[in-house]
């Protein structure tokens, strides 16, 4: 499991949406897609950061964001939007998307460079 956040770890409360996919066979656009939705992601207001591990079939996607409201305006993004559509009908064969309120975070060490 990496981890990126855009500054420090943040402060709690935040709030974390949990993605767990499988990836269907089809991924025509998905690489190309998936980069743009990161690198817009993550120049939306309220996004802290995101934690993925995946064995390029299977995979958990975390993303961090400050607050609901930030969740719903990138919900609602179009591209996103647009991402998402493609994703359900031809990217995913299985995907579970949570969104859980984060009340306690404790980091322990340091992270080994390299290791994911």
């Amino acid at each position: 499991m990496i981890t990126h956040w855009q500054q420090e770890p943040p402060e709690v409360p935040f709030y974390a949406v949990i993605f767990i996919s499988q990836k269907s066979e089809d991924l025509e656009a998905y690489a190309e897609t998936d980069d743009l939705m990161m690198k817009m992601a993550s120049e939306r207001e309220g996004f802290l950061g995101y934690s993925s591990m995946g064995d390029g079939k299977k995979g958990i996607f975390i993303s961090y964001w400050r607050d609901e409201a930030a969740i719903d305006a990138w919900r609602n993004n179009q591209e996103h939007r647009k991402a998402k559509t493609a994703g359900a009908k031809q990217w995913y064969r299985y995907y579970h998307s949570m969104i859980c309120k984060v009340e306690s975070s404790r980091i322990h060490g340091e992270w080994l460079a390299g290791f994911s």
